[in-house]
C-alpha cells in the first residue's frame, strides 16, 4: 500500500554522487496531512518542487561530459540541476488533490539527464489508535 506523499517528504536522485537526498516542496495545496500539504504529480518543477540533490554523476549530463572534458578524460561530477520536465509517473489512480492524481511514494520522476527520482520519505507519520 502505498502512502500520499507530503511537503517536505525526502527524495532522492540515482543519478547523485552520493545518493544524496533534498526535501520536496508542495507549493499549492489546500488539503493536509499532519499539517503538510500534499503532493500531487504536478510538483515536478526544478527549484520549485525538486532541490538540488548535490553533484550529479551521470555522464549523459552535458555539464558533467564538458567538465570530464576540460578534464582531459577524468569523469568529473557537477553541481545537480534537477532537468524534470514531465509530471511524476504514475500517482494515485484514485485520490485526487486540487483535481490532479495525488503523489505516492512509489510513484517515480525522471530527470532529462537520465537520474530517476524516488520517494525515500513520505513525509507523514503513522499515528497508532
Amino acid at each position: 500500500m502505498a502512502y500520499l506523499v507530503c511537503d517536505g517528504a525526502t527524495i532522492s536522485c540515482s543519478g547523485e554522487v552520493s545518493q544524496g537526498t533534498c526535501s520536496l516542496t508542495v507549493l499549492n495545496s489546500m488539503i493536509t496531512s499532519d499539517d503538510n500539504a500534499q503532493a500531487t504529480i504536478m510538483d515536478y518543477v526544478p527549484y520549485m518542487n525538486v532541490a538540488s540533490f548535490g553533484s550529479c554523476n551521470l555522464s549523459s549530463n552535458p555539464m558533467v561530459a564538458a567538465a570530464t572534458a576540460a578534464k582531459l578524460g577524468v569523469h568529473t561530477p557537477v553541481t545537480c540541476v534537477p532537468m524534470t520536465l514531465s509530471p511524476w509517473l504514475v500517482g494515485s489512480p484514485t485520490v485526487m488533490v486540487n483535481n490532479l492524481p495525488a503523489l505516492t511514494d512509489d510513484s517515480t520522476l525522471i530527470c532529462t539527464w537520465g537520474g530517476t527520482i524516488s520517494v525515500d520519505d513520505a513525509g507523514q507519520s503513522v499515528v497508532e489508535t
